[in-house]
């Protein structure tokens, strides 16, 4: 390397940072949106905020376990380490061809994020990053490598040392510093360590064979067996503690041909598809599964519509309700939790907030029912793909040991919206129509997100395990997609792949072939297109839009008729128009559901109807317009009959009353003896009075078998309504962001230009004051240039510079504190000095700005060459 070159090499973070364009800059801001929360004053706080531990840990986190291995091997590597050096450890010294293909990618990654700065020549990891991923006895390193022999010898007696050389063959030093050199010399050296390992008896190749890819420590006593002494004589095994020995880190990149993991992972694993289905086939399923779904979430909201269970003291549904919930719907529990917290989460249901609370529809429940079928389905479905309250943790335990429960506290998993969105994303890259194998997807996001520490060691052989929250989620998204009909038999639908976004797939010639087996595999792509910003809101709404006008052609028309049967049932053949809906769910019960609905009338659901203020007109004319049968003469007689003696008892407010102009029956009445616990007494001919409050007098009349009417303290008919009971208006639950949200660009833009001009304000030479050794900031370490203090001078002084710069028109630099007590270095070119205010352009503000001369701490001019 050339001077020239040598002086241009960054020295620090910060200057490499400082060396950056904008683009370049944006792409760090936008992959670590913590390092801009908040908009850090220049390029040296930058910096140090990108060196501080919980930001690399999050960045580190954020990696593919391909650049999360570049990263583990510079942090065994030297420091600094030239690309050659990296790419050695990462293919070993036979060079794995796709080991050194996929490399250049990883390494652009690390220093784009910060991780690594430096020229290929002199890469360095920051130390943050180091300190985390180098092994140490604690934090054993994820290569398996232990300490250097340099390392190792730090507190080894200078005689033992010389021992060590002797045995292998190496000349006495005069100092123990040139003999580990020269044992670690020897140790790198491949053709001297084979011969050197030659001569070991099998046993000590045995030992060295259990140490290798790690943990690299071992146990050994007092009097160790001769095949352990030919190692330790050796140094091929060092001591770290009494009873504890390590194997060298040179010793082991030997014995492993020079790789630092025992399995590099270049490629992404393949996400494998199990079966394929014709895309016609696969949409129609899915809206079938669509349909189905938005039944189950009116069924839900109309068990709810009157009032639903009660809120637990600590929040959320008891597991009895939870039960009572998955039976009215007849789903297992886990699939009613997740119906309800969909539910929840788009808002149509909340908390009343009354004293005895319970849960209940929403005001935006009657909205949303008013919408197409379509877009209720997308309102539905775009709700889950960014919810971060996940019902598949319902019933575990929190860190409390409590029991979670469905819309109780502590469900939230800022992951699952990326990784909701990936998963649908790899299965967009299948072919069209073609369902994954699980097990290959839950692999792939393995890979895409490593996880740190124990569960990490487990690789690509075997089962991918399913103790990681991430595998969890995956696995709910698979099966929730499935029940939305985001996907249909496990392929993602069109209306699916418009809801990630995802451009439409290109459907093959001879789609029309449909081979349906599960063994059928076919080729996918190996490499993951770059991970895309998060959409914008406005993205995300035209998104949904696009998967509601694809899934419309698919729902079927609604019908406006029913088929009455004698036997007091009437068959919907398919989905009912709402309003036909509406009043056949009062006048009669679902008795079954599927392909075809089947309502039985009762003489119960009859009188419903006519609570409802119908009329047994009103109910005939009804049956006889949507029916496509003549309706039958049983089913004639249920009206008429239920509607003779319905509202002949009048209930109102004694605590309540009974009146009736037929006398007889209110004799009838106080002859029964169930109607004892009522408290009636007769107040006139045709008047009862009653101790029960009125809604117990109804219900107790109903048991006796009457149909009493409820009325007002007016004397009228009383309506009952079944959607009668709404929450006050109530905003969904909002999403809990995972980490800083992502910026956008014009917060990026806005944010670099703040940066550069902060950057330029506190590195600018100037010239010495009074008392000042003069020069502009200097930069030291890694964690970037520290900037120089701000400026003190004098009222006076500042005063008579200000005037000064004003004549020549030359730029200053100053220190200026704000009303918050905030202190900042600014670059500023003076216009105008009056009234105790300096009016000047403001370089770092790219403005023309106006300073109280007070607050202005000192003043400097800047070098000749500044510029």
């Amino acid at each position: 390397m050339s001077t020239e070159e040598k002086s241009a090499a960054p020295r620090s973070l910060a200057e490499a940072l400082r060396a950056r364009d904008d683009v370049s800059l944006a792409a760090l801001l936008r992959s670590r949106p913590d390092l801009i929360t908040p908009v850090p004053t220049d390029l040296t706080q930058l910096a140090t905020r990108a060196g501080t531990r919980a930001s690399v840990v999050r960045a580190l986190e954020r990696l593919d376990r391909f650049a999360l291995q570049t990263a583990e091997a510079l942090a065994v590597a030297p420091d600094p380490a030239s690309y050659g050096e990296l790419r050695a450890l990462m293919g070993g010294d036979e060079e794995d061809p796709v080991v050194s293909a996929a490399l250049p990618r990883a390494a652009a990654l690390l220093r784009e994020q910060a991780l690594v700065w430096g020229a290929d020549d002199r890469l360095r990891l920051v130390r943050t990053a180091r300190e985390l991923l180098a092994p140490s006895p604690q934090h054993p390193s994820p290569t398996g490598l232990g300490p250097t022999v340099r390392e190792a010898t730090a507190g080894m007696s200078p005689g033992r040392i010389q021992e060590i050389l002797a045995a292998v063959g190496l000349s006495s030093t005069h100092d123990s510093v040139s003999a580990v050199s020269a044992l670690g010399g020897l140790f790198a050296d491949r053709r001297r360590m084979a011969a050197l390992l030659s001569g070991l008896p099998e046993e000590s190749r045995q030992v060295l064979d259990r140490l290798v890819w790690g943990p690299p420590y071992g146990q050994v006593t007092h009097d160790p067996a001769a095949h352990l002494r030919a190692l330790l004589d050796r140094g091929l095994l060092l001591p770290t503690a009494p009873g504890t020995v390590v194997l060298p880190r040179e010793v082991a990149l030997h014995l492993r041909a020079g790789r630092a993991h025992r399995l590099p992972e270049p490629v992404p694993p393949p996400v494998e598809a199990a079966a394929t289905h014709r895309p016609q086939v696969v949409d129609a399923t899915a809206a079938g599964q669509a349909l189905a779904a938005l039944g189950v979430v009116d069924e839900l909201l109309k068990e709810w519509d009157e009032g639903g269970p009660a809120v637990l003291r600590a929040g959320g549904l008891s597991v009895r309700d939870l039960k009572r919930t998955a039976v009215a719907l007849d789903v297992p529990e886990p699939v009613a939790a997740f119906w309800v917290e969909l539910a929840y989460g788009a808002g149509l249901i909340a908390s009343d907030g009354e004293a005895d609370e319970r849960y209940a529809a929403t005001p935006a429940y009657d909205e949303w029912r008013e919408l197409p079928p379509a877009e209720r389905w997308a309102h539905l479905a775009g709700t889950w793909l960014t919810a971060t309250r996940t019902p598949g943790v319902v019933g575990g335990r929190d860190a409390k040991d409590r029991t979670l429960s469905a819309l109780g506290p502590n469900l939230d998993r800022s992951a699952a919206p990326e990784v909701r969105h990936r998963v649908l994303a790899l299965l967009a890259g299948l072919p069209e129509g073609a369902s994954p194998v699980e097990e290959s997807v839950l692999a792939r996001l393995r890979w895409e997100r490593p996880l740190r520490g124990p569960q990490r060691e487990q690789r690509d052989v075997g089962p991918v395990r399913d103790d990681d929250l991430r595998s969890r989620v995956a696995r709910w998204t698979l099966s929730e997609a499935e029940l939305l009909g985001v996907t249909g038999r496990g392929a993602l639908a069109a209306p699916g792949r418009a809801l990630i976004g995802a451009p439409e797939a290109p459907r093959p010639a001879g789609a029309e072939a449909e081979p349906e087996g599960p063994g059928d595999k076919l080729p996918v792509h190996h490499h993951t297109p770059p991970v895309a910003a998060p959409p914008t809101s406005a993205e995300r709404a035209a998104a949904t839009a696009t998967a509601a006008r694809l899934l419309q052609p698919l729902f079927p028309e609604p019908l406006d008729h029913v088929l009455l049967q004698a036997d007091l049932t009437a068959v919907a053949p398919g989905p009912l128009e709402r309003g036909l809906a509406d009043v056949l769910g009062v006048l009669a019960d679902v008795e079954s559901k599927g392909g075809a609905t089947v309502y039985r009338f009762t003489p119960g659901s009859v009188r419903r109807a006519l609570d409802a203020g119908r009329s047994a007109a009103d109910l005939h004319a009804f049956l006889a317009r949507h029916s496509r049968t003549p309706v039958p003469q049983p089913l004639t007689y249920l009206i008429d009959d239920v509607a003779r003696r319905h509202g002949r008892l009048r209930v109102g407010a004694a605590s309540a009353y009974v009146r009736c102009d037929d006398d007889a029956t209110l004799d009838e009445i106080l002859a029964d003896k169930r109607a004892a616990g009522l408290g009636l007494r007769r107040l006139a001919p045709t008047v009862l009075a009653a101790q029960a409050d009125p809604a117990a007098l109804l219900e107790g009349l109903r048991a006796l078998g009457f149909a009493p009417a409820a009325e007002s303290a007016a004397g009228d008919v009383l309506i009952a309504r079944a959607d009668s009971h709404r929450t006050p208006p109530r905003t969904a639950p909002v999403p809990v962001p995972d980490g800083p949200p992502a910026p956008d660009d014009t917060l990026l833009t806005a944010a670099i230009r703040a940066v550069r001009a902060g950057d330029l304000a506190s590195t600018t030479p100037r010239k010495p004051g009074p008392g000042d050794g003069g020069g502009g900031a200097g930069d030291g370490g890694e964690d970037g240039a520290r900037g120089g203090e701000l400026p003190r001078t004098g009222a006076a002084e500042t005063l008579a510079t200000m005037q000064a710069a004003v004549l020549t028109g030359e730029a200053l630099w100053i220190g200026y504190v704000n009303a918050e007590g905030a202190a900042s270095q600014r670059v500023i070119a003076p216009i105008r000095v009056e009234g105790g205010f300096v009016t000047a352009y403001d370089h770092t503000a790219d403005e023309v700005r106006t300073y109280p001369l007070h607050r202005v701490t000192g003043v400097a001019e800047l070098a000749d060459d500044a510029g």
